[in-house]
């Protein structure tokens, strides 16, 4: 393990995570002796217009992975219109890699929740949901006691500290469908139905949930909120690009000294997370990884010095994503590792349209017979033309998705491929786990 250097430690920016470490973080006592709810009041003595154009202001961009504008998005919901409006907010979080919500709601459940009654006076929500993922049992727990000592003090329920804003907040535990993780799959849940995407138009920000106006923003999109508020809009675009504004929890994880959350601003590269990280594990070498999440195509040792911003990685020819930096080593299989992510897609598959159930279905069985030495040089073919099938023609971002590990892969590695086609690469897997790949 190496100690980073003094200058690639200065990128270091904790904002969102600067309680985490706090004795008893979690509870509502320490978080108002650490600024804990000065946001709110001061959010409540101003115009709710004036909050959707501070957040436009920062420049601040959606943390789930596709980075929408989020003062854009709140100013997609129409006023005046008679009808409830909502706030959703997606903690589904569960793609492979991807861990940066879950720390967050665990230690410092109070930042979302006082983001929540900020975003949802500024859109004039009234009612307000975090979905979480069923297996995340602690962290429902530890925002459920948020909730009702938030309420105990008086900053939810009606008449919110005298400003005439009422609000109710509710935890609601999906049922752990990655499909869910889709915004309006997590609407159809949350409505009591089977987690499938919605067509779009309408969208959401006219006919959500209920068939109403509902913004639906990621966890760390909301908890940032209250930091925007408290600092300016000025303030908050000192850290990241012009462009990618603000901190930005990285997720380590692989084959690095010392995995984790690395909270720094936008741009940072990955040659200085790996500094931070304590560098690679003795003995390895980087050879591939995944910017945002196994939805985002590989990137290689050639792309150390990326700026790892919503720009930036895209210029490369990935996507930022959810920054669940997975590292791979030159011990590690690239073909491997994309049959285990497949299998997962498979799997998380709702089922509703032909691309990604029939698509993805098949291109696991084909890296079966791959990884079991009988493939063949047309399977690679008929990978990319699969793909070719399911990209842009899938109902949702799942089947998209599924394809960025397979392209990218062949795109960087055919030769770890034709290894195994062509016998000089040993099989990793036996006859017994080849049933239906033929």
């Amino acid at each position: 393990m190496t100690t980073p250097r003094p200058e690639t430690l200065a990128k270091l920016t904790p904002v969102l995570t600067k309680r985490w470490l706090s004795p008893d973080a979690w509870r509502i006592g320490t978080y108002e002796k650490l600024d804990g709810y000065a946001a709110l009041r001061k959010a409540l003595n101003a115009h709710p217009d004036d909050l959707i154009q501070l957040i436009k202001d920062s420049g601040l961009r959606g943390r789930g992975g596709a980075g929408f504008p989020t003062g854009l998005k709140w100013g997609f919901i129409p006023q005046g219109d008679g009808k409830p409006h909502y706030l959703v907010v997606n903690a589904d979080e569960g793609e492979p890699g991807t861990c940066k919500d879950l720390p967050l709601m665990t230690h410092d459940p109070h930042s979302l929740v006082e983001g929540v009654i900020i975003a949802s006076y500024a859109i004039r929500a009234n009612r307000a949901y975090i979905y979480i993922r069923g297996e995340a049992v602690h962290a429902a727990r530890r925002l459920r006691n948020a909730v009702a000592e938030a309420r105990a003090k008086g900053y939810l329920g009606r008449n919110i500290m005298g400003s005439g804003f009422d609000l109710e907040l509710v935890v609601h535990s999906g049922a752990g469908a990655y499909i869910c993780g889709e915004e309006t799959a997590l609407l159809d849940s949350l409505e009591g139905f089977r987690g499938q995407p919605r067509l779009r138009p309408p969208f959401p920000a006219t006919h959500g949930l209920y068939a109403s106006p509902t913004v639906v923003n990621n966890v760390g999109t909301i908890a940032s909120v209250p930091y925007i508020v408290l600092g300016g809009a000025d303030w908050w675009k000192t850290m990241g690009t012009e462009k990618s504004s603000g901190p930005m929890i990285y997720s380590l994880s692989g084959r690095i000294a010392n995995p984790g959350q690395y909270e720094c601003s936008m741009g940072i590269t990955l040659r200085e997370l790996i500094d931070l990280a304590g560098g690679m594990q003795p003995g390895h070498e980087l050879k591939f990884w995944t910017p945002g999440g196994s939805s985002t195509p590989l990137l290689t040792a050639e792309h150390l010095d990326v700026p790892l911003d919503f720009e930036g990685v895209a210029a490369a020819g990935s996507i930022l994503g959810t920054t669940a930096t997975q590292i791979f080593s030159d011990q590690d299989c690239p073909v491997y590792a994309t049959y285990r992510w497949l299998e997962f897609y498979h799997h998380e598959s709702c089922g509703k349209c032909t691309p990604c159930r029939e698509g993805n279905y098949w291109m696991v069985r084909v890296y079966r017979r791959i990884l079991a030495g009988q493939g063949t040089h047309e399977d690679l073919d008929t990978l990319l033309d699969t793909c070719d099938n399911i990209l842009g023609r899938s109902f949702c971002g799942l089947g998209d998705g599924a394809t960025s590990p397979v392209t990218s892969s062949l795109k960087y590695f055919k030769q770890d491929y034709l290894d195994y086609i062509e016998g000089r690469t040993a099989p990793k897997l036996s006859d017994k786990q080849l049933v239906g790949a033929h």
